[in-house]
C-alpha cells in the first residue's frame, strides 16, 4: 500500500514542481531533551546562545510550540508522521524502555522523509533515531537515502551506525555533536545543487550531559550548558555552510526540542515560567522552543503565541514546498496535522482559520490526559501535580497562569464541557482509525490507564 502512494506523490510531484530552483531546501534541527526555557532568546541568564538567538531574530519564534509528545519516542513519531503516535501504536513508553526493541514504527506509516523522498528530495537522518533497533526498522526503510545514527538515547546505547554498518562500539558522547554536525555539513555540500531534506535530532542535551574538551567549564551552567553552548556554535557551522554556498535564502531552516526538561537534569535545565518535566503533561513537559526562519517568505523577527505542534509541521512543510501528502486518503495513517504557514506568513489576524484549534496531551506512559484550546488546558485525568485532580477535571487560563496554579473548572462548566466533549470525540475516532506498532506483539508492554473525567 505504501509503494502505491509513494508511486502515485511521484506522478503527481513531478507534474507540479519540475525545477530543483523553485523548491526549497528543509533543515529540521531537534535537540534533544532541551528545555523551554534553555535558550537566551527565550529567556536563559545562565546559558549563551547566539547563534539561535540569530535565527530567531530573523525568523519566527514560536511561544505555543509543542513537541509531538511528553517523552522522546512518541514525539518522534508525531514529527514524521504528522500524527499523534497513539495513531501509529504507540502505547506508552520509549524503544528499549517499555517498548521492544524490536517494535517500532511501522514500514507503512508515510513519513516526512517518504514525501520530500519520492518528490525529488535528497534525504538525510543524521542523529538520534529512536524508532526501532531491528533492521525492520531502520530510517532507511523509513525513505532516508542518508544515514549516521545512534539507534536510541546516549544512555541507552553505545554504538553510532553508517547505514547499516557499524561505524563505532562505543562512541565518545562528547563527540557525538561534533559528529553529527561534521555529516549534516558534508550532506549539505554534497547536495548542494538538488534539493534536500536534511532531518537533524541532535542527541544533546540528553543524560548523560558530557561537555566536548573545547567547551568543559565554558558555561556558567555545568556540564549541561557547556553541552548547550557547543550545540548552539555547531549550527552556527551549520548555518555558515548554507550562507557559504548561497543556500540560506532557499533553506527553510527549523529548530526544536523533543520533550521538556529531563527530571535528573532539573538542576540545570529550565522550563520557567512553565511547571512540570519530560514524561508530564504540564506545560514544561513539552511546551518547547519552535525556531522557523525563511527567508523573504516569513517576515523577520516576528514572536508567534499561535497554538502549533510537531505534527503541523509535515503538512505545513509539504504546502510549503508544493508536495503531496496522504491527507485524506483513508487507506492511509491519517495526520492530525495543520498547515499552519498562512499564520506564519500572514498578518496573523486574517489568517485565523488555518490556525490550529485544539491539542491533545499524553502522558509518557500513554495515558491521554489534557486538551488545549485557546488560552483554556483542561486536565481530564487525574495528575499527581495537580491535586484538584482528584476531584474532577481541572481547567486553567494559560494566559494569565502559565505555571497552571489556578483551577477554575468552577468558575467555567460550560468550558468544562465543551473541551470534554471534544476531547472524547477526537480519542474515539483516532482509535477507530489507528495501526499498530510494528514488530512482534510484546506480552510485556503496558496496557495505558484510562483518563478518569472522560466517558
Amino acid at each position: 500500500m505504501k509503494s502505491i502512494f509513494l508511486t502515485l506523490c511521484f506522478l503527481f510531484c513531478t507534474s507540479i514542481t519540475t525545477a530543483a530552483d523553485i523548491q526549497p531546501n528543509v533543515l529540521l534541527m531537534m535537540a534533544d531533551d532541551l528545555g523551554y526555557a534553555d535558550l537566551s532568546c527565550y529567556g536563559s541568564k545562565t546559558i549563551k546562545t547566539p547563534v539561535l538567538d540569530q535565527l530567531a531574530a530573523e525568523g519566527v519564534r514560536l511561544t505555543s510550540f509543542y513537541s509531538g509528545c511528553t517523552i522522546c519516542t512518541p514525539s518522534r513519531i508525531a514529527l514524521l508522521t504528522g500524527a499523534y503516535p497513539v495513531r501509529a501504536g504507540w502505547k506508552g513508553g520509549v524503544v528499549g524502555y517499555g517498548v521492544n526493541p524490536n517494535n517500532g514504527l511501522s514500514p507503512d506509516a508515510i513519513t516526512m522523509a517518504d514525501v520530500f523522498r519520492i518528490a525529488g528530495y535528497q534525504t538525510a537522518l543524521i542523529g538520534k533515531w529512536h524508532l526501532g533497533d531491528s533492521s525492520a526498522h531502520t530510517p532507511n526503510k523509513q525513505g532516508f537515502d542518508t544515514t549516521y545514527f545512534i539507534n536510541k538515547s546516549n544512555n541507552q546505547t553505545k554504538q553510532l551506525w553508517r547505514g547499516d554498518k557499524l561505524e563505532a562500539d562505543p562512541f565518545d558522547n562528547r563527540r557525538l555533536t561534533e559528529q553529527f554536525t561534521r555529516e549534516a555539513i558534508s550532506f549539505i555540500k554534497t547536495n548542494q545543487r538538488r534539493p534536500f531534506f536534511l532531518y537533524l535530532p541532535f542527541s544533546a542535551p540528553h543524560f548523560p550531559a558530557q561537555a566536548h574538551p573545547d567547551w568543559q567549564g565554558k558555561s556558567q551552567n555545568h556540564a549541561y550548558g557547556d553541552v548547550v553552548e557547543e550545540l548552539d556554535s555547531r549550527i552556527g557551522d551549520i548555518l555558515s555552510t548554507l550562507s557559504e554556498l548561497q543556500l540560506d535564502k532557499n533553506t527553510i531552516v527549523i529548530f526544536i526540542s523533543d520533550n521538556g526538561v529531563e527530571p535528573g537534569q532539573k538542576n540545570w535545565a529550565r522550563a520557567n515560567p512553565y511547571r512540570g518535566l519530560k514524561w508530564s503533561t504540564l506545560e514544561g513537559g513539552n511546551r518547547v522552543p519552535g525556531i522557523i526562519r525563511w527567508p523573504e517568505k516569513i517576515t523577520a523577527g516576528q514572536v508567534s503565541d499561535e497554538l502549533i505542534g510537531a505534527i503541523d509541521l509535515l503538512p505545513t512543510l509539504a504546502y510549503a514546498c508544493k508536495l503531496k501528502t496522504p491527507q485524506g486518503n483513508q487507506n492511509y495513517l491519517r495526520m492530525d496535522g495543520v498547515n499552519i504557514l498562512d499564520s506564519l506568513v500572514g498578518d496573523g489576524d486574517s489568517n485565523r482559520d488555518h490556525a490550529r484549534k485544539h491539542l491533545l496531551f499524553w502522558h509518557g506512559w500513554g495515558t491521554p490526559q489534557a486538551i488545549r484550546s485557546g488560552k483554556w488546558k483542561l486536565y481530564f485525568d487525574v495528575v499527581k501535580e495537580l491535586p484538584d485532580s482528584k476531584h474532577g477535571p481541572v481547567l486553567f487560563d494559560l494566559s494569565k497562569d502559565p505555571s497552571e496554579q489556578t483551577n477554575l473548572s468552577q468558575q467555567h462548566p460550560d468550558i468544562v464541557t465543551m473541551l470534554q466533549t471534544e476531547a472524547s470525540r477526537q480519542l474515539s475516532e483516532i482509535k477507530k482509525n489507528s495501526i499498530r506498532l510494528a514488530g512482534p506483539t510484546d506480552p510485556n508492554a503496558k496496557t495505558p490507564k484510562l483518563p478518569r473525567w472522560l466517558k
